[in-house]
């Protein structure tokens, strides 16, 4: 039985994960979610987000962003940033995590899934075999979908943090 819905690792953001142990521990390649993973909904890439891919660039991460949203939204994000991206990639599946990786050159093994939804994101990246990290989201502000799915979160994150005995 795999992973499921569980992440490998919680984290507050992104921005707060400890990438050099990462590294350390044998990680090359991060696949990240865009909206309310990196920046907040629909919002184009910040200087922070571009700082962050460059600091992981020179640890020596590949990274590449795999997104449910279309090509121009996905596109622009990324090309903001210098990465390659995948759009329409059907989160859950395992096609776009799969596609994400032979881009990096990267195996699941050798691969982080970075997302702030349990039914995309760590899913997706659990089914394709990869570590993930669940992040919080920026905020609360979301499409009608995005909230009814954060609704049926609720009792995962709880199962997960009582299995796990997070402080």
């Amino acid at each position: 039985m795999g992973k499921g819905l569980f992440a490998d690792e919680l984290a507050a953001s992104a921005y707060d994960i400890p990438y050099e142990r990462l590294y350390e521990e044998g990680f090359r390649g991060i696949i990240y979610d865009i909206d309310n993973t990196l920046v907040l909904p629909d919002a184009p890439a910040d200087d922070r987000a571009y700082g962050l891919v460059e600091k992981l660039k020179k640890i020596g991460f590949s990274i590449i962003t795999v997104s449910n949203n279309k090509g121009p939204r996905v596109s622009s994000f990324a090309e903001a940033v210098r990465v390659p991206y995948v759009p329409k990639a059907a989160k859950p599946s395992r096609r776009g995590y799969l596609k994400a990786m032979e881009i990096m050159g990267t195996t699941p093994a050798a691969t982080l899934v970075i997302g702030d939804q349990i039914y995309t994101d760590i899913w997706g990246g659990n089914r394709a075999g990869a570590y993930t990290i669940l992040t919080s989201p920026f905020t609360d502000k979301e499409e009608i979908q995005i909230i009814l799915k954060r609704i049926i979160e609720k009792p995962v994150l709880w199962l997960y943090r009582m299995t796990h005995h997070e402080n």
